[in-house]
């Protein structure tokens, strides 16, 4: 029977405050209006973003909102105007979007949506300015337009990205978010070349995933820079073949990576969002050819501080989101990549809990124990 058009009551995991556990409630979701898609999320993960709103330290928390922006699911249904997604169709749900029509969308160069680009403090659609989920009459904020802690979201169509149906949701869904991030800023940003070096500051999920794009690069040395040297054991399984505690040493890890290098290393990607970090990864790339890349995100007040010099020195300083990948046109080709062997997923992959269990996958990230935790919404 079909429930297009129709409201659905499902169940989702509501913050009601900041730092609380979630709770499961029945939720009513309203239909997809014009350019939404309505999507029946059938597996979904926790992001260190979701961990870093729910406990408000977000300029603007919302509540009650519902948190998840890493998914794989089914369009239910489509709103008026959406003509390249159907019902049926397998699909992942970003954070970001790509409208098709706006500069950036249009640029080969850019992946910086003007409509879509990520949006932490709206909780409403844009189209209309008012939430798809409420309980009891009351609305429930959304988040980054995805809110996928729910049995069915709904989103804006430049949000979600038709991927191939054979594809298994319960791994490619990591792709929604940090995996790509890290993945992208090595491959696309820094492109290390054959044979070349590698520094990747910080060693989670989005580190681990920047350092996997070093090893499918054939880097022959990645070097692992991490203030927990607990974290060196388990990167070793994404090719990380050296690494650097900057606790070790009584000396700024740029010299020593330095001193390891014979000047500097060819490519370093920063996945931590310390301004520190930022600058010894730019500071530790070899004069002449050296391409540093920021992917973590500073504090608001945080300053890049360094030597012109070092600029001088044809060093080279990028920046990127979300590993500069398109959402709708291209995180299609980094499922197939998954599904052609080129990209290993699963190792990123450390627990699964049902849906009912939400609240363990916060503890495990919370606790250092996890990189990613499936969420099985059928349990």
């Amino acid at each position: 029977m079909s429930t297009a058009g129709q409201v659905i009551k499902c169940k989702a995991a509501v913050a009601w405050e900041a730092g609380k556990p979630l709770s499961i409630e029945e939720v009513e979701v309203a239909p997809p209006q014009k350019e939404e898609v309505r999507l029946k999320i059938l597996f979904t993960s926790l992001c260190h973003t979701d961990v870093y709103f729910w406990e408000a330290k977000g300029q603007y928390p919302l509540f009650p909102r519902i948190y998840g922006h890493e998914a794989g699911g089914i369009v239910e249904s489509v709103g008026e105007g959406v003509t390249d997604l159907q019902p049926g169709d397998h699909v992942l749900p970003v954070f970001t979007g790509e409208c098709k029509e706006c500069r950036h969308c249009k640029s080969e160069e850019s992946n910086m949506c003007d409509l879509l680009r990520i949006n932490t403090d709206r909780g409403t659609m844009l189209s209309d300015g008012k939430s798809r989920f409420s309980k009891d009459g009351k609305p429930i904020y959304h988040f980054l337009g995805t809110s996928t802690f729910s049995e069915y979201t709904v989103c804006h169509v430049g949000s979600v990205a038709k991927i191939n149906p054979a594809a298994p949701l319960d791994k490619v869904c990591v792709l929604s978010c940090g995996i790509c991030t890290g993945f992208g800023a090595t491959v696309n940003v820094a492109k290390p070349k054959k044979g070349s070096s590698v520094a990747i500051f910080g060693l989670g999920a989005v580190g681990l995933a920047a350092a996997e794009g070093a090893r499918v690069s054939g880097a022959a040395r990645i070097i692992g820079v991490d203030l927990n040297s607990n974290r060196f054991e388990e990167a070793k399984k994404f090719g990380v073949n050296e690494f650097v505690n900057p606790k070790d040493h009584n000396k700024p890890v740029q010299e020593v990576i330095a001193e390891m290098t014979d000047g500097g290393v060819d490519r370093s990607v920063e996945c931590t969002g310390s301004i520190q970090a930022m600058i010894s990864a730019f500071e530790c790339v070899h004069d002449g050819w050296g391409v540093a890349v920021l992917v973590g995100v500073p504090n608001k007040d945080d300053a890049f501080k360094t030597h012109p010099v070092n600029f001088l020195n044809e060093r080279t300083l990028k920046g990127t989101f979300y590993g500069n990948y398109k959402p709708r046109s291209d995180l299609p080709g980094v499922v197939e990549m998954y599904m052609n062997k080129e990209l290993e997923v699963d190792k990123f992959i450390t627990h699964s809990v049902p849906f009912s269990e939400i609240n363990k996958a916060f503890d495990l990230m919370l606790s250092g124990q996890s990189i990613r935790c499936i969420i099985r919404m059928e349990n």
